[in-house]
């Protein structure tokens, strides 16, 4: 009855904010990506798969971490007439400035429900807009493809929270999408992994009880180093739609061009600053010194300027300088 009592206080909640339009700053979407980035902020990860990942813009978010050395993205819809560049290329910047470490973003048109050994053995992989779109039939393969085959060091997976529904009006989430949800625990036990229950976007004021909007679900591998290292046989299904990398300081030629570069601009500096010369204050007016006026001599004494200037007297020969 209790468990009963706490729906029925829930949807109550619900009722009562239905009407109200939910606005979420920053944007639902931009709220699961941030999770993402303060895990990978947090972790140092370098290998990242993004499953489903839409427009790419989590990729795109997740290119400009130091740490990164691998992104890929899988989606069933992806096609290789959208990816001939755009914000996932290197920028004229990336030219001139390389990174610290390499970075290789590759793009593939697939299933997240096949397996792809390319896949095989990444610190991350990521389900913030998957799991919502599977049907019954696809979301059962996710355990034993993305846990099971995969076996990535962490899985972050985020899912619709169904108790969130009746405050956007019109708006409902498929049971499917839930069941997932029920059978966390159980995915972690069968498959060596241990999970962390939290969510992004906070619900409005008064209907506290419903819970964040969006449901996330972070699994990290508890297997040690050797039983993740067996090698599974090798299987591409994936079709790449586009692949890029980024120039970098571990690339010899790119570090010896900034190095030199480097030497170059600080010459010039120390060059410039040497034919300015010292400055003084005339009328008003900064002027170059002249080159034959002695360096001002501070702290000195007219006595003591006196015994330090320049001697009259002709040097005779033989007479140590």
């Amino acid at each position: 009855k209790t468990e009963e009592n706490k729906q029925s206080n829930s949807m109550d909640h619900c009722e009562v904010l239905s009407k109200k339009v939910i606005e979420f700053k920053p944007p639902a979407y931009e709220q699961r990506f941030y999770f993402v980035k303060n895990l990978v902020n947090q972790h140092g990860h370098k290998k990242i798969a993004d499953l489903g990942f839409g427009d790419a813009t989590l990729v795109w978010m997740l290119k400009y971490h130091r740490c990164v050395q691998y992104l890929v993205g899988v989606d069933i819809a992806a096609k290789s007439f959208k990816w001939g560049g755009g914000r996932l290329s290197p920028r004229v910047g990336g030219y001139t400035i390389p990174r610290e470490l390499d970075l290789t973003i590759t793009l593939y048109c697939g299933s997240a429900v096949q397996k792809d050994s390319r896949l095989c053995g990444f610190d991350l992989v990521t389900c913030t807009e998957l799991i919502k779109y599977l049907n019954s039939e696809n979301l059962a393969k996710i355990p034993e493809v993305v846990f099971g085959y995969f076996s990535p060091g962490m899985v972050v997976i985020s899912t619709p929270n169904s108790e969130f529904s009746p405050l956007f009006p019109a708006s409902t989430f498929r049971d499917p999408d839930q069941r997932f949800e029920w059978k966390a625990l159980d995915v972690a036990k069968l498959s060596h992994y241990s999970v962390e229950f939290s969510g992004v976007e906070d619900p409005p004021a008064g209907a506290e009880l419903v819970g964040y909007c969006t449901q996330t679900r972070v699994f990290k591998n508890r297997a040690k180093a050797t039983e993740l290292s067996v090698s599974e046989p090798e299987e591409h299904v994936y079709e790449v739609v586009y692949t890029t990398s980024y120039l970098s300081l571990q690339q010899s030629k790119y570090f010896r061009f900034t190095l030199s570069t480097g030497a170059v601009k600080a010459i010039e500096s120390m060059k410039s600053r040497f034919l300015q010369g010292p400055r003084r204050k005339e009328g008003g007016r900064v002027v170059p010194l002249r080159s034959c006026t002695p360096f001002p001599q501070h702290g000195l004494t007219e006595a003591q300027r006196a015994k330090t200037g320049p001697s009259t007297k002709s040097p005779s020969v033989g007479e140590k300088f």
